[in-house]
């Protein structure tokens, strides 16, 4: 089941050519411009899972600042997210799959603060909702 946006916010665009072996991605606006080549080939470049990752993780930060006022948890100004994106095969190697795990870091809170705020992320991070169900996501509070 889908969820339909209610208002469009605003939309990326890029052009991608070439794949991930080679290839080359660039947002519509220049601000995004990378290289891209395999996970562990060892040359310049990005790769999809990095760049999920760093999305993923400010997505994430992006979503504790805005659910912080409603929980009562203030977001200390040192919040980090460290986000791991692994790719591996799935269903005996027919298909690839990704897993994301994200280690966040949160100075100052107490425990219950933590968890209260990241919970509520959660259920309003694009990026969850988006992986909800079809992936594994592992939160990890620091």
């Amino acid at each position: 089941m889908t969820t339909p946006l209610d208002k469009v916010l605003y939309t990326a665009q890029s052009h991608t050519t070439g794949g991930r072996d080679g290839g080359a991605g660039k947002s519509s606006d220049g601000a995004l411009d990378v290289k891209l080549n395999p996970p562990g080939s060892g040359k310049p470049g990005t790769n999809p899972e990095q760049l999920f990752a760093v999305g993923y993780s400010a997505c994430f930060i992006g979503a504790m600042k805005a659910v912080g006022p409603k929980v009562g948890v203030k977001v200390p100004e040192d919040v980090a997210v460290d986000a791991s994106v692994s790719l591996g095969p799935t269903n005996g190697g027919a298909a690839y799959g990704i897993a994301v795990k994200l280690a966040i870091s949160l100075p100052g809170l107490d425990a219950d603060a933590k968890k209260k705020l990241v919970d509520a992320a959660h259920v309003v991070c694009p990026y969850s909702n988006a992986t909800r169900g079809n992936i594994d996501v592992d939160l990890v509070i620091a």
